[in-house]
């Protein structure tokens, strides 16, 4: 199962810019962090795309019930995939606490610590920090090993 949900950050001339952020629930792997100042439905579903090329179509996709995300086309899209989408109740995190947890890691570890002069430079040191999250940083619900060797262990097992 994946999980999606946004993050707002600001570049230091106080213009907001928006994360993507993808998460596989079962391997904590961080799959993309897609970072633009405007997301839309239709860039939701470009970045899944994208994904789901390079993987295999997981059964459930959960995301909160943001505009972007409960989207006439991607609610079609996933459909026609024959993806099940899970909206969380609004004002639930709880019930998305695999994304929700992530998105506090990269917040507390990164986005708090950053003065981003440019929407550039944020998308560089993002793209920076996720490869060091996915191989190299330790997780505590993974027994303390990264989640990026878990899921090529398991990638391997599957095929």
């Amino acid at each position: 199962m994946w999980s999606y949900d946004f993050v707002v950050s600001r570049t230091a001339d106080g213009r907001a810019f928006k994360l993507l952020t993808i998460l596989d629930e079962y391997t904590q792997e961080c799959l993309a962090i897609a970072v633009e100042r405007r997301i839309t439905s239709q860039d939701v579903i470009d970045h899944l795309f994208d994904l789901l090329v390079l993987r295999c179509i997981p059964e459930h996709i959960r995301s909160d019930n943001g505009p972007e995300f409960t989207a006439r086309e991607i609610r079609r899209w996933l459909s026609h995939l024959g993806v099940k989408t899970l909206f969380i109740e609004p004002g639930s995190p709880r019930e998305n606490a695999y994304i929700e947890s992530f998105n506090s890691k990269l917040r507390d570890e990164l986005l708090n610590r950053e003065v981003f002069t440019t929407l550039t430079e944020a998308m560089v040191l993002i793209a920076q920090w996720r490869e060091e999250y996915n191989p190299v940083r330790p997780h505590s619900s993974l027994s303390y090993r990264p989640p990026a060797p878990e899921a090529r262990l398991i990638e391997t097992l599957t095929l």
